[in-house]
């Protein structure tokens, strides 16, 4: 299985350069245009590196590795930016990034940089990278969007199964609606969010089985998935 990579550039051409040579080095590359749809992107596919360009429409490179850094602690990801200045790198490393790659860079410089820090965390091509939770009785399937209890299978739709995961990676914490809305839908807005209250209805309804199993709504902030233990 190819490492797979999150490129978020908002320079059309550059993006398409530097997803075309990593694509040739035999990673597999997303490519996102600005912040929002980047985020919207990270939470729709499981990925082993992050490639963001700071200066960005919507939602810049350092806050958007805020978002990913509540969703995922150890994911790689490096900055690319046209500032050098010693503060911005200190800024990008205090927003969760690992590595930084100032503008104009060369291909090589690049492929080293991406391939140093999948190294760090030990992705190699070819390795697989299945992820699975544990919600109480269930086990929810993140790559393929399947949640089981016992002999009981339960397919999830792309975005039942988005939300669950962005619960499930903070059971037992409120999770804001607003950044659910953002990493599902890539907006929030009115509509949107009454499309998100049905999923919820539903999602509660698939893990009704369990009693420790509950998806809470937390008035004016978000959700909460608890779940107690057996102890």
């Amino acid at each position: 299985m190819k490492p797979r990579i999150l490129l978020v550039e908002d320079d059309t051409n550059l993006g398409f350069v530097i997803s075309d040579q990593l694509k040739m080095e035999g990673y597999d590359v997303t490519l996102a245009s600005d912040g929002m749809d980047g985020f919207k992107r990270f939470n729709e596919e499981t990925y082993d590196l992050c490639i963001f360009d700071v200066m960005m429409p919507k939602k810049d490179g350092f806050s958007l590795a805020m978002d990913v850094r509540k969703i995922n602690l150890t994911i790689p990801i490096l900055f690319l930016t046209a500032k050098a200045m010693t503060e911005d790198k200190i800024k990008g490393f205090n927003a969760g990034g690992d590595d930084y790659l100032t503008k104009p860079f060369s291909s090589e410089e690049l492929k080293l940089r991406v391939k140093a820090l999948l190294k760090r965390v030990n992705i190699h091509a070819g390795s697989e990278n299945e992820e699975k939770v544990q919600i109480g009785d269930y086990t929810f399937d993140i790559s393929n969007y399947i949640l089981t209890n016992g002999s009981s299978e339960k397919k999830l739709t792309k975005k039942e199964a988005h939300i669950l995961k962005i619960l499930s990676k903070f059971q037992n914490q409120v999770v804001a609606r607003e950044m659910v809305l953002n990493a599902v839908w890539g907006k929030n807005d009115y509509f949107v969010g009454r499309s998100l209250d049905v999923f919820i209805t539903k999602l509660r309804k698939y893990v009704a089985a369990d009693s420790k199993v509950v998806i809470e709504n937390i008035h004016g902030i978000g959700f909460k998935l608890t779940v107690e233990s057996d102890a």
